[in-house]
């Protein structure tokens, strides 16, 4: 199906708005334990057909401007990415949530999706700080985020409970007077 609206897109891999039509694959991809481990309790484990549908039916109606990207790898579904602006006195901030199928990991496609919904969220958002929170022990997270150029921040011991187990997170960011926007490998945004 031909999606008319944003694409973002950086090499093999393209950032578009989710659709419906995704729900398979979504389920395919995001029922995976050691998916579900790395994220936050809201994502099903297991994950079913029925969920992708009903996660799809709750973003697709809120997603304009877009929010939430489907990652694809050479036309492949390969993960998901999203840009949340906050409000209120964080309303100058967006925090970014991201998942990769785990056929995909270890190809950069982590790094490539967060640069680019990066760069998109400090050109059509008001936002000046871009943030996300893996937990400590997620340390492929942790360097797809550095590679991107986020920066630690903050390490929270003991602050989270995970499958029962207490864990620690961290706070990585980006800030929008530090971007570099003269850098090789920025996307190209597409709006149709």
């Amino acid at each position: 199906m031909e999606y008319n609206g944003i694409i973002i897109r950086s090499g093999k891999i393209e950032l578009r708005p989710w659709q419906e039509e995704d729900a398979e694959d979504l389920a395919n991809i995001a029922d995976n334990p050691l998916i579900a481990a790395c994220l936050r309790d809201s994502f099903p484990n297991p994950y079913t057909l029925e969920n992708a549908f009903e996660w799809l039916r709750m973003v697709i109606p809120i997603n304009n401007p877009a929010k939430y990207f489907a990652i694809l790898f050479n036309g492949e579904l390969a993960g998901s990415i999203a840009i949340l602006p906050k409000e209120d006195i964080y309303r100058l901030n967006a925090e970014t949530g991201y998942f990769i199928a785990q056929k995909f990991w270890s190809r950069g496609i982590a790094t490539t999706a967060i640069r680019s919904i990066t760069h998109y969220g400090f050109i059509f958002f008001n936002i000046i700080r871009i943030y996300a929170e893996p937990f400590e022990d997620n340390i492929g997270s942790r360097r797809a985020l550095e590679k991107a150029g986020f920066k630690k921040e903050a390490l929270f011991k003991n602050n989270v409970v995970k499958n029962g187990v207490v864990k620690s997170s961290m706070i990585y960011s980006a800030l929008k007077d530090e971007w570099d926007t003269g850098r090789e490998w920025l996307p190209e945004i597409i709006i149709a």
